[in-house]
């Protein structure tokens, strides 16, 4: 029985010898029955009701609802005083992943882009130093050497994702993020950080960020940073193609404009849900 299925008033950190288990963090578990307590992705929650499905003190759900938006696993809905799963959730696993509002609206934008540049395209956000796919959509005909989907991680520092988020973050947490970047690669660094310099620029220049071969040598890419505001934090869309198939100039010239559009396109669309 999985803690969703549970009849009410059962909890299963109380069942059995776990309550005597020395190794059994008790704080953690109640944390991840809070997360449990939400059906789907889209199911919004108040501290009353999740009280009442963990059987936990209203007192004490309100702290691990707090502790869960401060992390991103939960996300306030301030209109509603409620809660629904956040982004970071999808790190957790596939169910929540199929079922998040920003999927729904975005997946027919990005199945249109990649149909219409015969691309590889992405809706991803930062899991740590990586960036984790939470959409992905490819025309038939797209050629990639390298197969991604949801799920997948790449990394932050050189794939046009990452430099899409690290152009688009705030400077306070990019400037986080650069020092941890530099910690566990000093060597290479200075690649890294050019390659970040460069995103900023071109991101304020032509609304875009590049990496072509910069991660994979046979891999072509460009990304936007989407903004989609009431607390949710920032994501990317990118598009990435063989560098066989799609050069440079043609990502510039011809799928740039239209991944823009696509990210206004998804940015207008969820404000207007």
């Amino acid at each position: 029985m999985t803690l969703v299925d549970k009849p009410a008033g059962e909890s299963p950190r109380r069942s059995g010898p776990i309550k005597d288990d020395r190794h059994f963090v008790t704080a953690l578990a109640r944390g991840l029955e809070v997360l449990h307590a939400f059906k789907s992705g889209e199911e919004r929650l108040g501290n009353h009701e999740l009280a009442e499905r963990c059987s936990l003190p209203k007192s004490t759900i309100t702290r691990l609802t707090y502790t869960l938006t401060k992390l991103g696993y939960l996300h306030h809905i301030a209109e509603s005083g409620r809660y629904r799963l956040g982004l970071m959730a999808l790190t957790l696993g596939g169910t929540t992943l199929s079922r998040l509002d920003v999927k729904e609206v975005s997946n027919p934008f990005l199945q249109q882009l990649a149909n219409a540049t015969d691309t590889m395209v992405a809706l991803a956000i930062r899991d740590d130093l990586s960036m984790f796919y939470i959409e992905n959509c490819r025309s038939e005909t797209a050629i990639l050497t390298l197969m991604l989907g949801i799920g997948s991680h790449i990394p932050l520092g050189t794939t046009a994702a990452g430099r899409g988020y690290l152009a688009g973050a705030p400077a306070g947490a990019r400037q986080t993020l650069e020092a941890r970047l530099q910690t566990i690669d000093p060597v290479g660094w200075p690649m890294v950080e050019q390659g970040i310099r460069q995103a900023m620029a071109d991101l304020a220049e032509f609304g875009c960020v590049r990496s072509f071969g910069d991660w994979r040598r046979e891999i072509n890419g460009i990304a936007v940073p989407v903004r989609l505001g009431s607390g949710l934090p920032l994501m990317v869309v990118n598009a990435a193609a063989a560098a066989s198939s799609i050069s440079a100039e043609t990502f510039m010239d011809e799928v740039r404009p239209r991944l823009i559009a696509t990210v206004r396109g998804i940015e207008a669309q969820y404000h207007a849900k």
